[in-house]
Order: structure tokens, then sequence, then C-alpha cells
């Protein structure tokens, strides 16, 4: 059995090396490098000596190389990794601007992680796992929505437990069919990590963080809510009460990544029978670690370079 397993889009991404540069004018990107929101995830968790295991579909092409080299590399099992002989890996450009905000151009929906399957040897083999794992951002497409869906059901019967990053983007949630999508797991959820921005999008009028968890705790079974709040930290939201972990002070060199680290951090904790207080210090290490290395999967880190980063911060392993 799987300590973790997950689905989703595998792509290579290129990063602008120049602020503020423009897609619609010739510029300087560095990559190609391995990426895919739960592909951090997974490759962070692994990293912590969790057994993961990942679905999901890249070209018979360099980059999809790249990738899946990548994942093996880092103990993740690929045998739910198809490779199409026909369409390309994702791609994914970024370009950062000065106020900090990120701009992006993807190619998933006609890439090889557009056209990902799932057979019920695949559904089998990924369902038996302690905990599956959902990133918002794989509930882009009917597709992928199909196949997490299933896999959820699936895990849910077996007795495993899901965790789900909503990840809200405004350019998913505009589609009715995503955020019925994200409502859907959000009902079969056990482990909830959302940010700021998601509980805002959750909000009812006159909410507060405090309440919108205190409504979705009574709405579903939600046995634990944290919340991701960056360079502050987090919240955990228990049945006996609220824990507060803050974050640790690092130079940010690039923030791709961070949360889905400190997700895959937090869940291979956890999963390792850690207590929660310290899978809390864990996972917002795991996000500061992240953002001081350029590329999306650069940042990940292996339980050593966590506790240094603790360390220096005064905070005991």
């Amino acid at each position: 059995m799987f300590d973790i397993a997950t689905s989703g889009e595998l792509l290579a991404e290129f990063m602008a090396e120049a602020s503020g540069q423009r897609f619609d004018r010739p510029g300087r990107f560095t990559g190609p490098f391995p990426s895919g929101a739960p592909a951090i995830f997974a490759s962070q968790a692994a990293r912590l000596g969790a057994r993961v295991a990942y679905a999901g579909r890249v070209g018979r092409d360099g980059f999809g190389d790249l990738v899946v080299e990548r994942l093996r590399d880092d103990g993740i099992d690929v045998e739910a990794v198809q490779r199409d002989p026909e369409y390309p890996t994702g791609t994914a450009f970024v370009s950062y601007q000065a106020d900090g905000s990120r701009r992006f151009i993807f190619n998933l929906a006609h890439s090889a992680s557009g056209r990902q399957t799932l057979d019920e040897g695949e559904l089998e083999h990924l369902s038996a796992c302690r905990y599956f794992h959902v990133m918002g951002s794989s509930l882009a497409s009917r597709g992928g929505i199909e196949i997490l869906l299933r896999l959820v059901a699936r895990v849910k019967a077996r007795g495993g437990r899901i965790s789900f990053d909503p990840n809200v983007r405004l350019e998913l949630v505009s589609s009715p069919e995503v955020r019925e999508a994200l409502l859907r797991v959000l009902a079969h959820c056990d482990l909830f990590l959302p940010s700021d921005a998601d509980l805002e999008w959750l909000a009812e009028p006159g909410e507060d963080a405090d309440a919108t968890v205190a409504r979705l705790r009574s709405e579903h079974p939600l046995s634990l809510v944290v919340l991701k709040q960056g360079a502050a930290g987090c919240r955990a939201y228990t049945g006996d009460g609220v824990i507060e972990a803050p974050g640790l002070a690092v130079a940010e060199v690039d923030p791709t990544g961070a949360g889905d680290c400190f997700g895959g951090a937090l869940v291979a904790a956890l999963v390792a029978g850690r207590p929660l207080a310290e899978a809390l210090r864990l996972a917002n290490a795991a996000g500061a670690h992240a953002v001081t290395v350029l590329g999306p999967m650069e940042g990940c880190s292996d339980q050593a370079t966590l506790e240094r980063r603790l360390l220096a911060a005064g905070e005991t392993p």
C-alpha cells in the first residue's frame, strides 16, 4: 500500500529571466523545469520518505523524459504515468511582474496531459493508499474531473483519506463544471488545505476565516483544516481547537510551488505519525525553503534540510 497517491497535470516549465518580461515581445527564458502542482506535492512528500504513487500523462519526447526521470529519481511510483505517442508534453511559460504577481501561458488541454485516461488496473493501483491528494488545478478539464472523482470514490470506499488543496484560480472557477467539481471533492475531504484566497471564495457574506472554517467543518467530514498563510505560517483547525505555527523568514527567489511543498511535507509528516504541531513546523519550513530556490520542483527538500531551516529560525525540528 502507498502512503500517498495523486493524479494530475505534468508539464515542462519555462521561466522568464527578467522581471516584467512580456509574452508579446522576444525575451529570455530559463528551463525546462519539471513541473505540475500535484507533481511538486508528490516530490516533496517522497523526499521526506513517504511511499508515493502518481498518475498522469506526458509525451514521448525529451520534456516527458525530464518529468518522468525526476519523479522516478525522487522515489515516486510512475507505473500509472502514461506516455502519449502523438501529443507532446504539456508546457507552461511564466513571467514575474514587478508587483510580485505572475503571468502564465499554459499548453495543457492540447497536450498529452489533456489526454490522460484511467483504466481499471491503474484505478486499483492508485487507490491502494492511505491518503489520496487532489489539487484544484487538476480539475480544469472534464477528463481530469472524471479521473479524480473516480479515484476519490475508490479510495474512500477502501478506507483511505482525501487531502485537498483547492488552489482556486479565477480562470478555473469561472466554469460552473469546475466549481461543482471543487465542491464535490470538498464533500469527501478529510484534510483540507486552503489559502486565505480559497476561504474567501468559499465564504458566505459577513464571514471571516474562522467562521467559514467552522461552517465548512459542520457541513463536510473535515477532520483537519490547515489554513496556509504564506510567510505568516499556518493555522490548523481541529476538533480540539486551533494551533498556530509561525512562518520562517527567508529571502524569496521564486514563490512557485511553495504551497505544494507545504502540503507535501504536511501529509508526509502525518502519515509518518508525527504530532500535528511538529508536522505544521515541517510544512512551514518546506514552504519557506521552496521560495529560496528557482524552479517549481527545485525547492523540494529532504528532512535534514528542513531541520536546518528550523534550527536557523530558532525552532525545534
